[in-house]
């Protein structure tokens, strides 16, 4: 039986490749899709990818991930800076969710430091680049097995 993981993607991850290279790089959120739905089939799971510029969407996706005992990738950019309706959502969650930032947030302006999600997730991957989501989801793939072994969900 596969497991479930919902990678969720808040404003402008579309605009990937586009906006700000000099931060993001040339990946794509395509490519990135692309190499999570590879590596899901290596780690056995049914992988749900989406971007949204919408918070009620974001927020309906997260509550949907719940629902389906998922475990959740979410790089929420923009909603990450004070969205606690996001986080509300995102405390749902009984499986492993691991918070990624393309860039890392540490060394950006003072208004993109601090991620009110982070309080809710089990790990948090920045400046990896795009490889953050393969390493998220390694992290998942691993929390998970621990989550099982100590015979409970998150």
């Amino acid at each position: 039986m596969h497991r479930k993981l919902y990678i969720l993607n808040g404003s402008n991850l579309n605009m990937l490749g586009v906006r700000e290279p000099h931060i993001y790089g040339s990946t794509t959120l395509q490519d990135i899709e692309q190499q999570c739905r590879a590596m899901a089939e290596t780690l056995r799971f049914d992988c749900v990818f989406r971007q949204t510029n919408s918070e009620s969407e974001l927020i309906g996706w997260i509550q949907e991930a719940y629902f389906q005992d998922a475990a959740l990738i979410i790089n929420p950019a923009g909603f990450s800076f004070g969205r606690i309706p996001v986080l509300d959502a995102v405390k749902l969650i009984c499986r492993p969710v691991v918070e990624v930032h393309i860039s890392n947030i540490h060394r950006r302006s003072q208004e993109y430091r601090h991620s009110t999600i982070s309080v809710a997730a089990t790990a948090v991957i920045c400046g990896a680049g795009a490889n953050g989501y393969q390493l998220a989801m390694r992290a998942v793939d691993d929390l998970w097995g621990q989550t099982e072994a100590a015979g409970q969900p998150q």
